[in-house]
């Protein structure tokens, strides 16, 4: 066997280390060994002197799994599941001497929850950790609690493709760092970016043209470079398109990902007697040594999961790749040769891109993670030694879900039915929606369904569930083969008699509304509406489109959009949609104020409602209402249609609104603000106790402002007795008169006729002398004739031009050349 690889050099130094100090760090790039040499040596297989040890190797993806099993057992020249073999969720190839296994890391947590002492294991071997996925966090800070207090003795090993190990080192107390430094041969960089603009990915949709331009650099790169080709997608459907383009190539093409056929993964990892062109998602980024490989293409797209925790709903985004993935993908050219990357975006794109990829405890719904923690008897997770915690409004989310779920005890610890849950290796929603509909539709079809849910299936199968669940049933292709292994595993997990009673349309709507509650959704003007309250759409042409009920299963929001889009669904009954999210369902006395429609005037609406989150069910008049809604619904009126227009202001209590305003304005406290706003939230100083009597539009309008804005008044200083001497509501003039003062504008005003203002020197200034009194001085005929703020200057210097204007227009008015010494008059020509 040939076992002359770069991270044989490391071996003593790693041996050492972890005989030393049971833990190390492992900084290995891609292709040197470390997925497969390291576990053999560990194990002692390279040396028939060594002793035995038992090695669990944990990776990230299924296919990494059973690539690295295969590798190893071919290594020692033997078939897989002798000494080594693999462990996957619903598979396991391993025999009486099996001294390796390859889990993935949720198989790793499942039985670190069964038995936190794993035993019969030495050393376990944590690959790829620099990927930063969930399960991988969470069972190195479940092995460090072990090690800490159970076992002392189990070996624990942490291995990156990336030499950023410093993090890894202090989180396992300040362990050794072993490096092992591949031959990695020179690799080229050629720019690539497309001759014309794309449009930036949006969720899930990357734009046309660029995968376009990705199947014409492929080409390129074929027609430019001898050897495979690798090219890296996003996901699944770019793949799917960009083989569609590459038709007429005299190479083979393969598509490679996680649910990609055992026969298509297989020739993927072995050098093909025709040249290949391989199209992978980042699945081929570290964890999978694919060989023969001279040319990668890079398309420069990850993706990413992302949580609305409000919404309750989850997708997958595309996002730019990190600067970390793209040395990881442009690596994957010089492994065994000289090489060259392909780059489908211009240099300067780099100085926005991320430096490593976002760990998905960060991004993603941590209700899994949450019950986990709870099961290992640390709800909070802050005793975990994570590398990053886990963010609070996420953690908050989740165990709200958790305890809707009755997986959780109020104090947050995993209640037994939430430990079954966690024992099921399924979402707690899932797991809810098998244990909980096996007894109602029958455990075969409760595992059906819910196996239908645990990966999503082709997007071709269409969105309605019903029709996918019998296309899959009838099925032959590897997708189909995936679903009937996770029924097996899912159907020994419950027991009881099946059950035909529902019809199976039924049974899958009850089933995915058991999983997912808040997604229960009603039909609404074309739309629907979901008990979570968010809008939700079916595609166009959707045969779901005219149903009145639907159970979603998967949803999704895009940045920017209204409405969420439903991606599968399946049709549903109002008393199946009440079973499944009963403790949704509410009834409570609703008052509100309410406009109808076409109508600018609002009224009280109260009524008794039956609801399912928020979709209303039923509704019947509420004939006595609580006084407490009442009054609440009546501040609602005020706040929406305002205070200055529901209430009745009569002239008086106008005035008196205006008077304190400007005192508000002019001195401030102890005057109050009197702005509608400062009113609504003053209500309970001046509004009571008329407000918590009234019981209808009607007696809001009855309500005497002026008597109630008193109340405002800052009587317990003593300043309230002062109000007509600071801002007066009338001011007497020379002639007798008693003149209303305006406050409604910025500055006081006295409208009067000039005649009446002879012998009076000055005008008064208002708020204790802050602030001048505006004069607008009338003709006899009481239209403007000259506005001042200073009535002195007025008679020293604009007096004599209006006198001349108005003495030539009214003749029989006294015009006195002094008016500072005239008699003031109310009349044209005063008798003697």
């Amino acid at each position: 066997m040939n076992l002359d690889l770069p991270v044989r050099s490391a071996l003593p130094a790693l041996a050492a280390a972890l005989d030393e100090r049971g833990v190390a760090v492992l900084a290995a790039p891609p292709g040197t060994g470390k997925t497969t040499l390291v576990p053999l040596a560990l194990a002692g297989l390279l040396d028939p002197a060594a002793p035995r040890r038992r090695v669990l190797v944990a990776e990230p993806r299924r296919l990494a799994v059973r690539a690295a099993a295969r590798r190893m057992a071919w290594l020692l020249g033997e078939r897989e599941g002798l000494r080594v073999g693999h462990t996957v969720r619903g598979e396991r190839v391993v025999g009486p001497s099996t001294v390796i296994e390859v889990v993935t890391t949720g198989v790793l947590l499942q039985r670190l929850q069964r038995d936190p002492e794993l035993p019969g294991v030495d050393v376990v071997l944590l690959d790829e950790c620099h990927e930063r996925h969930l399960d991988a966090d969470t069972a190195l800070a479940f092995l460090l609690d072990v090690r800490a207090a159970l076992r002392p003795e189990l070996a624990v090993l942490v291995a990156s493709a990336t030499s950023d190990t410093e993090a890894w080192a202090a989180l396992l107390g300040d362990a050794p760092v072993v490096a092992a430094h591949g031959t990695a041969h020179p690799v080229e960089v050629v720019w690539a970016p497309p001759p014309r603009a794309v449009r930036p990915p949006q969720g899930t949709r990357t734009d046309p043209a660029l995968l376009a331009h990705v199947a014409a650099t492929i080409r390129r790169a074929l027609a430019e470079r001898a050897g495979d080709l690798l090219c890296f997608l996003p996901g699944v459907g770019e793949i799917a398109r960009v083989a569609g383009q590459l038709g007429g190539l005299d190479t083979a093409v393969l598509q490679l990902h996680g649910q990609a056929p055992a026969a298509v993964q297989d020739a993927a990892l072995a050098v093909g007697e025709r040249r290949r062109v391989i199209l992978a998602t980042s699945v081929a980024e570290s964890s999978l040594t694919v060989p023969g490989v001279r040319i990668v293409v890079d398309s420069g797209l990850a993706r990413e999961p992302r949580t609305d925790h409000a919404r309750g709903l989850g997708s997958l985004v595309t996002v730019r790749a990190s600067l970390a993935a793209g040395r990881q993908r442009a690596g994957r050219a010089g492994r065994e040769a000289p090489g060259a990357v392909y780059r489908c975006w211009a240099e300067v794109a780099d100085a926005h891109a991320p430096r490593f990829p976002t760990p998905e405890i960060a991004l993603a719904d941590l209700t899994g993670f949450a019950l986990q923690a709870a099961c290992w008897g640390d709800p909070d997770a802050t005793g975990l030694a994570l590398p990053d915690p886990p963010p609070a409004g996420a953690m908050a989310a989740a165990r709200h879900t958790l305890l809707a779920l009755g997986a959780l005890a109020p104090d947050g610890r995993a209640t037994e039915r939430g430990r079954r849950f966690a024992r099921t290796g399924l979402h707690p929603r899932l797991a809810r929606a098998l244990l909980d509909g096996a007894p109602v539709v029958g455990p075969r079809r409760a595992a059906e369904v819910v196996a239908l849910l645990s990966e999503e299936p082709p997007r071709e199968l269409g969105d309605d569930l019903s029709a996918i669940w019998r296309a899959v049933r009838a099925g032959s292709d590897p997708y189909a083969g995936r679903w009937r292994q996770e029924v097996r595993r899912l159907r020994a997990q419950v027991d009881g008699p099946e059950r035909a009673a529902l019809p199976d349309a039924a049974a899958a709507g009850l089933l995915v509304a058991l999983a997912h509650p808040e997604r229960v959704a009603r039909a609404r003007g074309g739309a629907f509406l979901m008990a979570s309250g968010t809008a939700a759409e079916t595609a166009p042409g959707s045969a779901l489109s005219g149903a009145s009920w639907l159970a979603v299963a998967v949803a999704d929001r895009p940045a920017g959009a209204a409405t969420a889009r439903v991606q599968r669904a399946v049709v549903i009954d109002e008393q199946s949609a009440r079973r499944a999210a009963a403790h949704l369902l509410t009834e409570r006395d609703e008052v509100r104020w309410a406009v109808p429609p076409g109508s600018r005037r609002g009224e009280l609406a109260a009524r008794r409602l039956t609801a399912l989150g928020a979709l209303e069910l039923d509704a019947e008049r509420l004939t006595r209402p609580d006084p407490a809604l009442v009054r609440a619904a009546l501040l609602e009126g005020l706040e929406r249609e305002g205070v200055g227009e529901l209430l009745r202001w009569p002239e008086g209590a106008t005035s008196l609104r205006a008077r304190l305003a400007f005192l508000h304005h002019a001195i401030g406290a102890p005057w109050p603000d009197v702005s509608d706003a400062a009113l609504l939230a003053a209500a309970d100083a001046w509004l009571e106790p008329e407000l918590s009597r009234a019981r209808r539009r009607a007696d809001l309008e009855r309500l005497d402002t002026g008597s109630a804005l008193q109340r405002l008044l800052p009587w317990a200083t003593g300043e309230a007795g002062r109000l007509d001497e600071l801002a007066p509501e009338r001011i007497t003039v020379p002639s007798g008169s008693r003149i209303r003062v305006d406050y409604s504008g910025e500055r006081p005003v006295l409208a009067v006729k000039l005649q009446e203002l002879f012998g009076w020197a000055a005008a008064p200034a208002l708020a204790g002398g802050r602030i001048p009194l505006t004069v607008h001085l009338l003709s006899p005929a009481g239209r403007p004739a000259a506005v001042t703020g200073d009535l002195a200057g007025f008679w020293r210097e604009g007096y004599r031009a209006v006198r001349a204007d108005l003495r030539g227009r009214y003749p029989r008015h006294p015009w006195p050349e002094d008016p500072t010494t005239a008699e003031p008059t109310r009349r044209a020509n005063p008798r003697k």
